[in-house]
């Protein structure tokens, strides 16, 4: 075009740039791995300390389950409190096994780091799983020095009253059973293989059946009652009972049916295929696991009985 003097310019044109692209988002944090992953029932003890006390914890339960309880049964507590110890992977026996060994030595000097140190050099772990029975017995005598006696065929029967004595006479018990997402025994086939150190037991009795001289009523719950020193746990007159017991995935006791653990323990028959086909080592007993902890338990004793 031209301008007045003839001259010629050339048209302005305003050239609108685009806005530079937006810087790319950080890279998303990157999941921890290895042991340094943080599993949900780790996450939720941090912090937290479990209630100590033969009957303290075991009471606050009771209150808050009090309706649970048939109202024509006497109710007898026993139980010998035992720290609590969260697993870190697949340790739950071995950490039962540490737990309980707290209750029979406490002033012993035994590290989570020496039990799986044992048991990987008797070749019962590869990776802290505990499948046989027979192997936790053998491991519980070698690092706490107690005689361990492994029951088979279940945990009726003529095993009732045992375990229920064994419990009453404050000394601790290992069960293996299926773990459902609340902790609670569950029937899974033994895919959800989990191992707990029960240390009491809560019987509900007929009355008439107890000498009363060797009980007191509990000072906060009069329905319930607690052995004086040195009683015996009785052995007739049992209606009901509850185990007080603790596992690897919480810092607090847990109160569990005594025949639903008995079928849970019971019907243990096979690894989870998942697991199984994970690619990792485990050490697993001729006949699977169905030989190794269908229908068995550990007791645990002080001192072994004289002939």
């Amino acid at each position: 075009m031209q301008n007045a003097w003839g001259w010629k310019t050339a048209r302005m044109t305003t050239v609108q740039l685009a806005p530079p692209p937006p810087a790319p988002p950080p890279p998303p944090p990157q999941p921890e791995t290895g042991s340094r992953k943080k599993k949900l029932y780790q996450a939720i003890a941090e912090g937290r300390a479990p209630v100590e006390g033969d009957h303290e914890e075991p009471r606050l339960l009771l209150t808050k389950r009090e309706s649970s309880f048939r109202k024509d049964l006497q109710w007898v507590l026993f139980n010998k409190f035992v720290p609590s110890l969260i697993q870190d992977g697949p340790q739950c026996g071995l950490v039962a096994l540490w737990m309980a060994a707290q209750l029979l030595q406490p002033s012993a000097d035994l590290s989570m780091e020496n039990i799986v140190k044992t048991a990987m050099n008797q070749g019962y772990t590869a990776q802290g799983e505990i499948f046989s029975a027979h192997h936790m017995a053998l491991l519980a005598e070698e690092v706490i020095g107690c005689w361990a006696e492994r029951l088979t065929g279940g945990m009726g029967g003529a095993n009732f009253c045992h375990i229920l004595k064994h419990l009453a006479d404050g000394q601790p018990i290992l069960i293996p059973y299926d773990e459902d997402f609340n902790h609670e025994p569950c029937r899974r086939s033994g895919h959800r293989a989990h191992w707990a150190v029960a240390s009491g037991v809560l019987l509900g009795l007929t009355h008439g059946s107890l000498n009363s001289e060797d009980f007191c009523a509990d000072p906060a719950l009069p329905w319930l009652l607690l052995p004086r020193h040195g009683c015996s746990g009785p052995t007739a007159g049992v209606q009901d009972a509850f185990i007080f017991a603790k596992q690897g995935k919480s810092l607090r006791y847990q109160l569990w049916s005594l025949e639903l653990l008995t079928q849970s323990n019971a019907q243990l028959k096979e690894m989870d295929p998942q697991r199984a086909a994970d690619g990792s080592v485990y050490i697993v007993p001729q006949g699977g696991v169905g030989q190794g902890l269908a229908g068995q338990v550990v007791l645990l004793h002080a001192n072994r009985p004289t002939d």
